[in-house]
């Protein structure tokens, strides 16, 4: 019995140990880039959500051992966990306050949306994949993110009965903002999406208080289509 804690406490600390140094690989990529869409590197909150979040226990355990390299993996269904990289990225440019309520469409196995739960309010996520919703609840669940509602359906119409969201967030890539999803943000709120086909870019759309919105190209990007019903 003594053996067996002691080596769940070495791999706990291995763990722990792998997640500070996959999120100072992001630094360094994000600063050898000069900084993409602004960030040059993460900030303390998102830094803290990422090296708290536990990767290995979104990814199946057939890449568990990969689970810190910064590479995106294979989640079934012909899905992917994102690159961590990305992920950092994405979830700086969104801007996120302790307040805010987010939308996020495409939960794949829940790794991203684990982020989202530590660093807003309420996470709102959509998967239309049923097998990866179930498996994202489930692992969700057992992880103890209390401030996340799932559901299967078709994320590029929202999430209307709890709109307006404050940030919406999109891991797979349409070939145009969704406009459920403009009509869905809030004054003042971000959307940030992979757009297009073969030549993707990440894209940031910002709502102003008028209700007209701005569009910035942030980077190219390789992100899986975003499936429709």
């Amino acid at each position: 019995m003594a053996s067996a804690v002691l080596a769940t406490a070495c791999t706990a600390q291995q763990d722990a140990a792998d997640r500070q140094r996959m999120v100072e690989q992001i630094d360094a990529m994000l600063a050898s880039a000069g900084g993409t869409g602004g960030v040059a590197r993460l900030s303390p909150r998102v830094r803290a959500a990422m090296i708290e979040v536990p990767r290995h226990e979104f990814v199946p355990p057939e890449y568990r051992s990969a689970a810190y390299s910064n590479s995106p993996l294979p989640i079934g269904r012909g899905q992917t966990i994102s690159q961590p990289l990305i992920v950092g990225l994405m979830t700086e440019l969104l801007q996120l306050a302790k307040t805010d309520k987010v939308l996020e469409v495409g939960t794949g196995s829940g790794y991203q949306t684990a982020i989202l739960s530590a660093l807003a309010d309420e996470v709102y996520t959509i998967e239309i994949v049923p097998e990866l919703g179930t498996m994202a609840r489930a692992n969700l669940e057992r992880l103890g993110y209390i401030n996340v509602s799932t559901k299967i359906g078709d994320g590029y119409q929202g999430w209307p009965e709890h709109a307006p969201f404050d940030a919406i967030i999109v891991t797979a890539a349409p070939n145009h903002v969704p406009p459920p999803l403009i009509a869905q943000l809030g004054p003042g709120g971000r959307i940030v999406i992979p757009v297009g086909g073969f030549d993707q870019k990440l894209v940031v759309l910002a709502k102003h208080a008028d209700g007209t919105a701005t569009t910035t190209i942030v980077a190219p990007v390789r992100f899986v289509p975003l499936i429709r019903e």
